[in-house]
């Protein structure tokens, strides 16, 4: 991990196999690896590169946009996508597939690196936080699984053989249960930061930590009294009290290239430009675009719900959409909509662009899997739900966002009317960063917002089954043992 992209490399994935069947595709063999220091540094460069395939591409992203009420795909674009979004989805749409499988992959490095690197003589520090992360990696997979599809097969031990990958689903609290053992091992492990800027991407205590006090949100769902608000509480407020994190002052600067790994940041997936990419540029672009490399691509527009939830003093509204452009040939502005149903003329998600790149899909602007924004947001809210309402650390934690943004500060609100405003707030603040769908399946809010978001005949309605992704069916065909979501 020599140069400030350790996470840009060769990225050893299966193909279209089962994903528990497989050890990673380019994985050296045993006999001949895991033998020193160098090996060990590999295997978790490998284990990195899993979150390169599944934020670069369209996993967690697109379900959280357009599954919820911040996006609307075209309906000239792929039909799984437009599936998904009028909830017409079945076991073998591309999306559930690509989620699931790219989860167990990642599970089976940090499974290759919890069972080999510790038999690995070599400095023991060093060991340590290879372990860490490789719990902290694994910590974070199976929380998008387990958001997903609710309950899935646990697998802990790297799989060598066919023989045995035959396994039920293991229960909710099971697979929470794993998640907070390893985030607990990894933020033991982990380091506070880094000396070099060349391991910017990797994780550390805060990260850790962080994604700890998420966990814990997510488990008080929607439970007013339940134990986990004041864990996820303690949680950030221990994250908090490192002093090592604060917001940028422009929201703009959250996003920068330049600022990569920055002090707003406790974990990122970090790409480079015009090398190693991702398509936040030329995907979500006005389809044909003449503004950025191939043309837009126009994946999906921004809803008329969300845009118009930004108030006229909103800081966030000019970094986070493109409004128009001067195109390069006329030299006349191009006026963007959130009403015109041409593709080529819709309000786009921009706050993730690289306005350098020049190579096709290959924008190197970080994905922001983690930012000290949420953790204030984490801790107001869980705070409130805690005490029965908010009191001055969650006002001050939540106005600390706003203000930002160039909001006033709020106050004099009850328990019900605080959490309204931090669901707003995490939704204005965190669009476009794979997080809204999530907070309306735990929040239990999900089929109100997609009833009142029925731009471009959406005509959804989200039944019961429907807070979970259907198991792959080519999943529930490999695997005697798994039986599908019922519903589905």
């Amino acid at each position: 991990m020599r140069n400030i992209l350790f996470i840009i490399f060769s990225i050893c994935v299966a193909g279209c196999q089962p994903s528990l069947d497989l050890s990673p595709d380019g994985w050296k063999a045993s006999s001949t690896f895991y033998r020193n220091a160098a090996d060990a540094e590999a295997a978790v460069t490998g284990a990195y590169s899993v979150l390169h395939e599944v934020y670069k591409n369209e996993h967690i992203l697109t379900p959280n946009v357009i599954c919820a009420d911040d996006g609307i795909p075209f309906l000239t674009g792929a039909a799984d996508r437009v599936a998904i979004w009028k909830y017409e989805q079945v076991s073998t749409n591309s999306y559930s597939g690509q989620i699931w499988s790219s989860a167990y992959r990642g599970i089976q490095f940090s499974n290759i690196i919890l069972a080999r690197v510790p038999v690995i003589p070599m400095d023991e520090n060093l060991k340590k936080q290879y372990l860490g992360e490789a719990h902290y990696l694994r910590a974070l997979h199976y929380f998008n699984l387990v958001r997903f599809y609710g309950g899935v097969p646990l697998v802990t031990n790297e799989i060598t053989t066919l023989a045995g990958v035959e396994m039920p689903k293991a229960g909710i609290d099971e697979v929470y249960g794993l998640i907070e053992a390893d985030l607990k091992a990894a933020e033991t492990a982990l380091p506070r930061s880094y000396a070099s800027s060349a391991n910017i991407g990797r994780a550390t205590m805060g990260a850790a930590k962080g994604l700890l006090a998420k966990v814990y949100l997510a488990r008080a769902g929607n439970v007013a009294g339940s134990p986990y608000w004041s864990q996820a509480a303690a949680k950030a407020k221990e994250v908090i009290d490192l002093g090592i994190y604060d917001l940028w002052e422009d929201y703009a600067d959250v996003f920068a290239i330049k600022n990569r790994g920055g002090k707003e940041s406790l974990f990122e997936v970090v790409f480079l430009t015009d090398i190693q990419g991702n398509s936040f540029t030329t995907g979500y672009a006005p389809r044909g675009a003449p503004i950025v490399p191939n043309n837009g691509y126009g994946i999906f527009r921004v809803s008329k719900s969300l845009f118009e939830a930004y108030t006229p003093n909103d800081k966030r509204t000019a970094v986070t959409f493109l409004t128009s452009y001067v195109h390069p040939v006329t030299q006349q502005t191009v006026q963007l909509s959130v009403d015109n149903p041409d593709p080529a003329l819709a309000v786009s998600f921009w706050k993730l662009a690289d306005p350098t790149v020049k190579v096709g899909v290959n924008g190197g602007t970080s994905w922001p899997y983690m930012r000290y924004s949420e953790i204030l947001l984490i801790y107001a809210e869980a705070l409130s739900e805690a005490n029965g309402g908010p009191g001055t650390e969650a006002y001050d934690a939540i106005n600390e966002v706003r203000n930002r943004a160039g909001l006033d500060d709020l106050s004099g609100l009850n328990a019900a009317t605080f959490k309204d405003a931090i669901l707003e707030e995490r939704r204005l603040e965190f669009c476009f960063e794979g997080q809204r769908w999530f907070d309306l399946v735990r929040t239990g809010r999900l089929a109100a917002a997609v009833k009142a978001e029925n731009s471009f005949s959406r005509n959804a309605t989200v039944q019961a089954h429907q807070v979970w992704f259907p198991i792959p069916q080519r999943e529930i065909d490999a695997n005697s043992a798994l039986d599908q979501i019922k519903g589905y």
